[in-house]
């Protein structure tokens, strides 16, 4: 596709997401967001599928929070996407690298949104296409950690740097060991790539507890106390100085794990937190307002809408209002004074990708 033509899409998606937010806005849970899904093995748009009606859970068993907040809808992404595994706010925009989309699963895709113009552009593709990418910022700066270049599976170790300065990407050293699925943070000066999945099919395919800190001044990857027990698909995040891993998969969404830990880089040890009341992976993890944030996910026959909040000074979960759509494999990114959650898939598994986005606020 041309640029020229990739502009015109995302030009038309803005408007359409534009009419859409004034009617999706009334609709609750389970709005359709028709027109803004499409197959993995099909082009073409298509509704959310019936199944939706089935695997969709929005009810959380922590205690309800005194003021619940609420989700509004905004721009839909230029195309419907999922599987990019984590999102991560960037210079003021929220940044969306690989994952699936047009009936492809290496897809290089890298686009950016707007909070103040409610509009998403395009920007400088990965260099190696891939699903289920690590990123995180340090210190001004874009990583992009391994992928699958299959289906959730055949990891690679390719690794690279962006700059908003000169819009390009830089190969920086690979992981020691081909893996995907990485949960990634940047903490004092380092990048940390946290558990991850390798393998191909069968046996081969698994969760590992691996932990590799990376000095952007040596260009070096170093080993680091592993996560207690082997996960992908993570919630992970930096708060007050400490990294916490929350949920995730144990080598199958059939196996989710509701685990909590703290890591202290001070003592290079792991500790564990109160667990997370809905044991989930593929959903998105983020720092607002003094607490983490866990929205959305899969497991067996099932994707949850539960908005779950932990308190890091309590040691205490509770629950919000809960996503209107549903979704796993997704991206969320604070932006301002709102949590954004863009794409993901509304059913189980990867065959259907969604161009949703919506934001929760606290009043």
């Amino acid at each position: 596709m041309s640029i020229d033509s990739r502009r015109r899409r995302i030009m038309l998606g803005a408007v359409g997401a534009a009419v859409s937010t004034r009617v999706l806005s009334q609709s609750g849970h389970g709005a359709h967001h028709d027109g803004q899904y499409e197959s993995l093995h099909k082009p073409g748009r298509i509704g959310l599928p019936d199944v939706a009606a089935t695997q969709h859970v929005f009810d959380s068993p922590a205690p309800k929070a005194e003021k619940s907040g609420r989700w509004l809808t905004r721009a839909a992404l230029p195309l419907p996407r999922s599987e990019m595994a984590w999102a991560v706010a960037y210079d003021g925009r929220m940044h969306l690298v690989g994952g699936y989309g047009e009936q492809r699963v290496d897809r290089p895709y890298h686009q950016v949104y707007d909070p103040a113009a409610d509009r998403w552009s395009d920007a400088a593709p990965l260099p190696r296409g891939a699903n289920h990418v690590g990123v995180a910022v340090l210190d001004g700066r874009l990583y992009a950690v391994g992928g699958h270049l299959e289906q959730n599976r055949k990891p690679h170790d390719a690794c690279f740097v962006y700059e908003s300065g000169n819009g390009r990407w830089q190969t920086i050293a690979p992981l020691p060991r081909a893996c995907g699925a990485v949960a990634c943070v940047g903490l004092g000066g380092r990048l940390h790539a946290v558990g991850g999945a390798i393998g191909d099919t069968g046996p081969s395919k698994k969760s590992v507890d691996w932990h590799l800190s990376y000095d952007p001044k040596t260009d070096r990857w170093e080993n680091r106390a592993p996560l207690p027990t082997g996960r992908d698909h993570t919630g992970t995040l930096v708060v007050g100085g400490l990294i916490h891993v929350v949920g995730g998969r144990v080598d199958s969404f059939h196996t989710n794990s509701n685990l909590h830990h703290a890591y202290d880089p001070r003592t290079d040890r792991w500790e564990p937190r109160n667990p997370l009341p809905t044991a989930r992976s593929g959903h998105g993890a983020v720092l607002y307002r003094g607490r983490i944030f866990v929205m959305g996910g899969e497991g067996t026959n099932r994707v949850y809408g539960q908005n779950e909040a932990y308190d890091p000074i309590a040691d205490r979960w509770e629950s919000f209002a809960p996503m209107l759509t549903p979704r796993h494999g997704l991206g969320a990114a604070v932006l301002g004074d709102a949590i954004h959650v863009a794409g993901g898939g509304p059913v189980m598994g990867g065959g259907v990708q969604s161009a949703v986005h919506e934001a929760f606020v606290l009043d």
